[in-house]
């Protein structure tokens, strides 16, 4: 993306995990539990089934919204989100997806506009029919310690073992982020929720004085990656 100022409003807001009781609570729906509380926020009132997910339309902060949970598995939210999108012709930078991040800290919240998948199950499916290009809001939920007995994919879909106030805090924090999304754009959201704005770590590096002086901390720069 060139910039905010030219950019066409997000149509779609999808919040990224697995469907039914068993899923409800573990790392992997932090994204799903993230539009549901905006969802909330804006009013949205019942989700209706609908492109194999659930679907709220509601007005949103530059016009109409929709918000989709996938009631597809992870691995096939693809076969959710591709139609919605194609429904209301949304492109792919007019969709923010929210799901969890394995390489975030647990609490951080960081946004990115286009990328890989990264390992993310949900992230390809979606890859393969919208392209790289779709926004993410990025909840992290961190990478298990030593102690773990189990997998990666053992520990996304196991409950959070973090105080349920500490999680809340998490997933308000990433609505509040989506909220900017939708209303400022990308570029907005990632100054107000990242420590530094992309490039500042390299700056500040540039700018370090010479060795006899006294060292300054440097702070994370809180890059999209």
């Amino acid at each position: 993306m060139d910039g905010d100022a030219d950019r066409a409003p997000v149509r779609l807001v999808v919040g990224l995990g697995n469907p039914g009781p068993r899923y409800a609570r573990t790392r992997h729906n932090a994204g799903r539990l993230a539009v549901e509380e905006l969802g909330r926020r804006l009013g949205a009132g019942r989700f209706a089934s609908r492109y194999a997910g659930l679907v709220a339309d509601v007005r949103g902060p530059c016009g109409p919204l929709t918000l989709l949970l996938p009631e597809t598995f992870m691995n096939l939210s693809g076969d959710s989100v591709g139609p919605c999108a194609g429904s209301l012709r949304a492109e792919a930078p007019q969709v923010l997806l929210v799901h969890d991040e394995i390489d975030l800290p647990f609490g951080d919240v960081r946004g990115k506009a286009g990328g890989g998948a990264g390992g993310h199950n949900g992230l390809r499916s979606i890859g393969r029919v919208l392209g790289p290009d779709t926004l993410r809001v990025r909840i992290g939920v961190g990478r298990p310690g030593p102690e773990w007995r189990g997998d990666q994919a053992d520990w996304v879909l196991a409950r959070f073992s973090e105080p349920d106030d500490e999680v809340a805090r998490s997933i308000d924090r990433a609505a509040d982020m989506a909220e900017v999304v939708v209303g400022a754009g990308m570029d907005e959201a990632i100054r107000r929720f990242h420590a530094r704005p992309p490039g500042a770590r390299a700056t500040a590096r540039r700018a370090r004085p010479p060795a006899s002086d006294p060292p300054h901390d440097v702070a994370d720069d809180g890059s999209t990656r």
